[in-house]
């Protein structure tokens, strides 16, 4: 990989790990990792442009379909493309056709770009990691495939003992938070060749007294009632929490927003 390259553009392909969620900004909006990468890339080059097609709750077939086109004809010099976790975590997954989904859109989206960024998605600690913990490992080791065979770059988020700390997660359980997202931020950025603005965001978090017995019932609470049960229900029907949703930066443009 060149040092300090210099990219003049950025499409973000994905679901709601790429769109932002839970990095919420003042005005009710997502940030989020690819939006603070953009920040930094549009700081070293005059014009730069950036798009994000994410949208939450998209499984890798709606990726592929509605994401990718999109991507390939914007011929950006980056694309990073991460999809196929919210199949892992479904009861039912055919991990055979995700896998033949995400070959697909490597397929497409390698020769579009001038670089293209897979990832092995971080993993929170606790029961859900370690119940979806094979098929997420089958989906990575097919990541690994095709960026051999492709030349793409893997950034392993998955490896990283900082992102599997529950502390890096929102009460959800599912999104990463603002800090989350600043270090996966830091670990495309250094993935592309550039200079390390942290050389510690793979490090685990200062240890620190674990939450008193009350407190954990109670977040636990929380938790169920206003995350679990919706994302069940959701599952149960059929919908998603992305449905009738756009992208939210839908054209390749200037990038203005905060580089930080």
């Amino acid at each position: 990989m060149q040092k300090n390259p210099t990219f003049t553009s950025l499409v973000a392909v994905g679901d709601s790990f790429t769109e932002g969620m839970s990095d919420l900004l003042p005005d009710g909006s997502y940030r989020g990792w690819a939006d603070l990468l953009a920040g930094r890339m549009a700081a070293r080059t005059p014009g730069f442009r950036y798009a994000n097609l994410a949208v939450r709750g998209k499984l890798i077939a709606q990726i592929v379909e509605e994401q990718v086109p999109v991507a390939v004809a914007m011929q950006p010099d980056v694309i990073t493309l991460v999809g196929g976790l919210n199949d892992t975590l479904r009861p039912k997954c055919d991990m055979g056709r995700v896998r033949d989904l995400l070959t697909e859109a490597v397929e497409r989206l390698a020769p579009a770009c001038k670089q293209l960024v897979l990832m092995r998605s971080p993993g929170r600690q606790g029961p859900v990691l370690e119940r979806f913990r094979p098929r997420m490992e089958e989906l990575f080791s097919c990541v690994d495939d095709l960026a051999a065979l492709h030349g793409a770059v893997v950034v392993d988020l998955y490896g990283a003992p900082s992102l599997s700390d529950p502390r890096q997660w929102d009460v959800d359980r599912l999104h990463l938070t603002a800090e989350g997202h600043r270090r996966v931020a830091e670990a495309v950025w250094q993935a592309l060749g550039h200079e390390p603005e942290d050389t510690e965001w793979r490090n685990p978090m200062p240890a620190t007294a674990p939450p008193a017995w009350v407190a954990r019932r109670v977040g636990d609470a929380r938790f169920a009632r206003q995350y679990l049960l919706p994302w069940i229900g959701r599952r149960l029907t059929g919908r998603s929490s992305g449905d009738g949703l756009p992208p939210k930066r839908p054209d390749l443009l200037p990038y203005e927003g905060p580089s930080a």
